[in-house]
């Protein structure tokens, strides 16, 4: 069943920081580094960020996902596909599949992988299709391809050109010094993008709920 409740408090929450959760896994630490550069750009928009690692994940790291806004999913490209981590997490989301517990919040996603290309757009499309089973709005990259012309650089946006989220490249035998400041830049883009559009959804539930109730 779709969750259609109505705010308790619509007033507060056309003026309230939206929360952005970000449930993501990391391998070796690269996708952490996005992850905390995702982070980074939620805060800077206005939203109160909580950062969960899906492997240890709690109950009341539960609760907050279902408290949350916004939730950001991540996780690195492992043979075409999200780690068998972020999968355990999908899986066990089922709960709140059932109740729709999540729908109608905003959704995102990351990932990262040793080669350019790296089937990342597979880890996206699962991330968004994951989104949609619970009923969840995908926000996506909203940055046109960079390095796509003879003046672009590596150094530029969405050096990878991928449309549906934040995508980075990090050499398999690097270390977490070795991520990319264009995609640590790019997914901090994101996560601002996601906490301006939970901001906006937000305050217009609140703002059609008083419309209504008046």
């Amino acid at each position: 069943m779709t969750n259609t409740s109505s705010p308790q408090d619509p007033q507060s929450l056309r003026t309230r920081r939206p929360v952005v959760a970000i449930a993501s896994h990391s391998g070796y630490g690269h996708t952490a580094v996005i992850a905390d550069a995702v982070a980074h750009g939620a805060a800077q928009a206005g939203a109160d960020v909580v950062a969960i690692a899906v492997d240890t994940i709690t109950d009341e790291q539960w609760a907050q996902l279902d408290a949350a806004d916004a939730i950001i999913f991540g996780a690195p490209t492992y043979m075409g596909t999200a780690s068998t981590a972020f999968h355990a997490f999908a899986e066990a989301s089922s709960t709140r599949y059932f109740t729709q517990a999540w729908a109608d919040k905003a959704a995102a996603g990351f990932t990262n992988s040793g080669a350019k290309y790296g089937d990342k757009a597979s880890t996206l499309t699962w991330f968004a299709t994951l989104a949609a089973q619970h009923s969840m709005h995908w926000i996506n990259l909203g940055i046109q391809p960079g390095w796509a012309s003879s003046t672009g650089s590596e150094n530029d946006l969405n050096r990878l050109g991928f449309f549906n989220g934040a995508a980075a490249q990090t050499p398999a035998d690097g270390g977490v010094d070795t991520v990319h400041p264009a995609d640590i830049a790019t997914a901090e883009h994101l996560g601002a993008r996601v906490a301006r559009h939970a901001a906006i959804l937000s305050a217009g539930r609140a703002a059609l709920f008083l419309t209504l109730a008046g």
